[in-house]
């Protein structure tokens, strides 16, 4: 049966052996380990993954062709539920035992990265996802740098994180135009605590849709000019999205909880 790979989806099938193994072998994968894979397209790397014996293996696609050519590709190996991840919320399959894994749609990758820092009710004990070279570099980048933004903030928050690899585009099919980078993302055991982690996404996303402007007039926005609140955060107004540190974010993000602005 021959699969093609569907544009609509985002999908690029994995096909290179080398960085299929590659990738089983920074995987975590045990006989004590559980694998949730989403997006596994025609089982390719599901192939390498389920040669570390994990205990459980669940894959988690969204294409229906897919998800039948998987079930009768791995018959009882594996478990494959056809939804969509974004959509997808049944957590009973997630536990500290989890690796999670994912060659993720380009065009939805950054949506899904930020479902599993937002949703507390996910347990695993790491993810190891996919993304596009230039998506990984934001994640990955330190304030006052170019691409430091909205995922940094938000990703390094919640994450300890570490590229593993980068991976040509001549190792899928089709051949994407750009570069990928694996990265691999562990919870912080001391991340610094917010009462509702969606007040920081919140937050990011009002100041970095300004981020060529100083920060005056978002916060003054965010928190209905109230010059006392204002003055409680010390902040420099005449500064850019790019120069606040992820302390500063949380700060804000806190008061906006603290202060009920609505």
């Amino acid at each position: 049966m021959i699969i093609k790979a569907k544009k609509s989806l985002g999908q690029n099938f994995l096909k290179d052996k080398n960085v299929l193994k590659k990738i089983a072998d920074k995987s975590l994968l045990n006989n004590s380990a559980e694998l949730i894979e989403i997006g596994p397209g025609t089982g390719n790397l599901t192939d390498y993954l389920i040669k570390k014996n994990p205990k459980k293996v669940f894959l988690i696609e969204k294409d229906e062709e897919l998800s039948k050519y998987l079930k009768n590709k791995f018959f009882d190996k594996i478990k494959v539920i056809n939804k969509d991840i974004l959509k997808f919320f049944d957590y009973e399959i997630f536990n500290k035992n989890t690796i999670v894994i994912g060659n993720l749609p380009y065009n939805i990758s950054s949506q899904i990265l930020v479902k599993f820092i937002l949703d507390n009710n996910f347990k695993y004990k790491a993810l190891i996802f996919m993304f596009q070279k230039e998506m990984a570099d934001r994640i990955l980048a330190e304030v006052n740098s170019k691409n430091y933004g909205r995922l940094s903030i938000l990703s390094n928050w919640k994450f300890d994180i570490k590229k593993l690899f980068d991976i040509k585009p001549s190792s899928f099919e089709p051949k994407p135009k750009v570069e990928s980078s694996l990265l691999f993302f562990s919870e912080k055991v001391d991340k610094i605590n917010l009462k509702n982690p969606k007040s920081l996404e919140l937050i990011t996303r009002i100041l970095f849709n300004q981020k060529r402007k100083k920060i005056r007039k978002s916060i003054n926005n965010i928190f209905k000019k109230n010059n006392k609140i204002i003055s409680d955060l010390n902040l420099n107004l005449d500064l850019r999205p790019q120069n606040l540190d992820l302390k500063t974010y949380c700060n804000i993000a806190s008061k906006y909880d603290s202060e009920k602005i609505s």
